[in-house]
């Protein structure tokens, strides 16, 4: 049976969505699911690579752009995806929130989130206005959805009353070869001198620089604690979004200059270390799909802070330590316990390297193969 995959995500973005996409094609038993895979990418080919994992990648002749203007800020039903690949696919996996026009019979649609509901106000206006058009459209025409959490799934129950039998959840995972604690104090030297951070002891954050990552709170949280902790630096790792101007004019009204750390876009061959260098890695968000740098810091033996909202408590399962992410006294004292109590420190790495443990991306590859057998079996 032939099924093509959209992979645009997975050439275009550096994070989250893209690391997802990326995994589960990486570790899907195609052969022994008798699936031949196609993979296609929106967007002309450019410098990115021509072939994954011996699968050869089909771009369209025109920018990623260009097709979502006509694919969905248009909704013309052509050119077919068919069209770049060649080939009659039984399935089509649309893998990023929106469904090309294809003419597969099974077509299945992603989504992540639906954060552009839930937190309107911390995403781009013209973004949200686009995607509050576009996912619903795509969700009515897909055969089956996949969700990278049950929180995403009650998502699309409660906004669109999609039946629970036309969902499916497949959650993140972990390489435990790429994320695993890095103690060679060689390396450990190497990154903390290529992102500026020193011999100080730090608290570790990482994500795109945007409002809904709650990196505000954050600041202000640590600066509650500074004094208790006059060595401790906090490092927000990850590449400016949209709407982080607060977060920056925030910092330097409380005079953090110094003891916040913004290094930038985190290489992938960097993560590891750096979480494992961390005293903790924090991750307050208010509202995710999944989580998935929750998992790769429990990997690496980091002690875990994150929200108690949307699917955190699903990617963090028992290993994180969860507070109201909306409080900044909880937040505060959240990272007071972790750092004022070293049997805590080491009871939270255990537990999240055994919650990390589980969650090897060979558990949520038999997840997508349990949905590709509900999807296909759903249209026949």
């Amino acid at each position: 049976m032939q099924i093509l995959v959209d992979y645009t995500s997975a050439i275009r973005q550096t994070a989250g969505i893209g690391r997802i996409t990326q995994e589960l094609v990486r570790h899907f038993p195609w052969q022994e699911a008798g699936l031949e895979p196609t993979l296609f990418v929106s967007g002309r080919k450019g410098d990115a690579t021509a072939t994954v994992q011996g699968m050869e990648l089909h771009y369209t002749p025109l920018r990623e752009r260009d097709m979502t203007r006509l694919w969905h800020r248009a909704d013309s039903p052509f050119p077919k995806v068919e069209w770049f690949t060649g080939g009659n696919p039984q399935i089509f996996h649309a893998t990023d929130f929106v469904l090309p026009p294809s003419d597969a019979p099974c077509q299945i649609l992603t989504v992540h989130d639906l954060a552009f509901c839930k937190f309107r106000d911390t995403a781009m206006t013209s973004l949200t206005h686009y995607l509050e058009k576009v996912i619903p459209r795509s969700v009515a025409r897909a055969d089956f959805l996949v969700a990278d959490s049950h929180n995403t799934a009650r998502d699309l129950q409660d906004m669109w009353q999609v039946p629970t039998d036309r969902i499916a959840v497949v959650s993140g995972g972990v390489d435990p070869e790429v994320f695993r604690r890095v103690q060679d104090r060689d390396s450990l030297d190497r990154v903390r001198r290529r992102y500026g951070i020193g011999d100080a002891p730090y608290i570790l954050a990482l994500s795109t620089l945007q409002p809904r990552k709650n990196f505000v709170r954050l600041v202000e949280a640590f600066h509650c604690i500074v004094h208790d902790h006059p060595d401790l630096i906090l490092v927000i790792g990850g590449k400016r979004g949209w709407k982080y101007q607060d977060l920056f004019a925030r910092v330097l009204a409380l005079g953090m200059e110094d003891r916040v750390l913004f290094p930038g876009f985190v290489r992938d061959q960097d993560l590891a270390t750096l979480y494992s260098a961390a005293a903790l890695f924090a991750y307050p968000s208010l509202y995710e799909g999944f989580g998935l740098p929750i998992l790769e810091a429990m990997a690496c033996g980091a002690p875990v802070l994150t929200g108690c909202n949307s699917s955190l408590a699903e990617a963090g399962g028992a290993g994180a330590l969860y507070v109201d992410a909306q409080s900044t006294e909880e937040i505060a004292a959240g990272l007071n316990l972790i750092l004022s109590n070293a049997q805590l420190r080491k009871a939270m790495r255990a537990a999240g390297l055994q919650h990390a443990t589980r969650m090897g991306w060979d558990r949520s590859v038999r997840l997508l193969w349990h949905a590709y057998r509900q999807a296909w079996a759903s249209v026949h």
